[in-house]
């Protein structure tokens, strides 16, 4: 379980990774002149430089999410029971591997419009990375400088959706999603008036009435209406800093506390990291469970230039500020 986030217009965008377990993520700069192979294409030798989340097998990244240089973001999603992928290629289509896909449109796309266009020549083929490695069932958020939409492989193939509310979580499909929302359009950040019985003197307690109503648990249509209304109304402030700080405390408001979702299988499913890249500054930001502070990693001009991978083990200790 996932939830990710994009303001177009402020250059952010993020993601909390929820997961009952780690898969070697660690922060991952691709190069310009780094190779990416393909199952069914041609190999792709020269791209955006990118950065992004991922774990590193065989020499390749495999990136949960990732931003480019110009400002591209791509995060996949877990999308249970509902994403499809094709057992047989098709030759009149680009058939790509669920794993190859961030690459493919990070490398060669600046922008959302770009992306699109891409995606719509675009057929998912049912291959994992390689023996032994699942084959997740994912959907996407694309956002960048010129907008956001949804891509969902379905049976017939991707279905596109734009991006209304900015936020993606995993089940329902993004369109039942943005439906559910109309069930909560009475929540405001304000206090309501007493409509229930203005003839009764009905106190207000404290503050946060507006919201009653609002979803608390953490599961994918709840999380989803929720970030959604705090996004809604966030205030941000005019320093980057704040506004970077800001972003992930919108990521906080649906972060999974150890020990609060068992999975099945007697795991807790937590929030493993959480990410927000600002494509201003190029600056690609974290913080995991157990540090709690917030790091950074810059795709310098330097960093991006090269063949080789630029691999960052994260800070996973907690860390604690002193004042005496």
């Amino acid at each position: 379980m996932c939830t990710s986030i994009s303001f177009c217009d402020r250059g952010l965008y993020g993601r909390n990774l929820d997961l009952e377990y780690h898969f070697g993520e660690q922060v991952v700069i691709t190069p310009r002149a780094y190779p990416f192979t393909f199952h069914h294409s041609e190999p792709l030798t020269s791209h955006h430089a990118m950065i992004g989340m991922a774990s590193v097998a065989q020499n390749t990244p495999l990136y949960a999410e990732a931003a480019n240089e110009a400002g591209l973001y791509m995060a996949g999603l877990y999308f249970p029971g509902n994403a499809h992928y094709f057992e047989e290629p098709d030759p009149g289509y680009l058939n790509l591997a669920p794993y190859e896909l961030i690459p493919a449109v990070l490398g060669r796309c600046a922008t959302a419009a770009e992306a699109r266009a891409l995606l719509e020549t675009v057929r998912l083929a049912a291959i994992p990375f390689a023996p032994g490695y699942p084959l997740a069932a994912l959907h996407w958020q694309v956002a960048g400088p010129d907008g956001s939409f949804i891509a969902e492989p379905m049976e017939d193939g991707l279905h596109f959706c734009d991006d209304v509310a900015g936020v993606l979580t995993n089940n329902p499909p993004y369109p039942y999603q943005v439906m559910n929302l109309n069930n909560y359009r009475g929540l405001s950040p304000r206090t309501p008036e007493n409509t229930f019985a203005p003839a009764l003197d009905l106190k207000v307690y404290g503050q946060g009435f507006g919201g009653l109503g609002l979803p608390g648990d953490v599961s994918p249509m709840s999380r989803f209406v929720r970030v959604a209304f705090c996004k809604q109304h966030a205030v941000f402030p005019d320093s980057r800093d704040g506004q970077v700080t800001q972003f992930f405390h919108l990521l906080d408001a649906v972060s999974m506390v150890r020990g609060t979702v068992i999975t099945p299988e007697g795991r807790c499913d937590e929030t493993t990291y959480s990410c927000c890249y600002d494509a201003k500054e190029r600056v690609y930001y974290y913080k995991t469970y157990d540090s709690g502070c917030l790091h950074g990693v810059r795709l310098t001009e330097e960093l991006a230039g090269g063949d080789a991978l630029h691999c960052y083990p994260l800070a996973d200790k907690p860390q604690f500020v002193w004042d005496n």
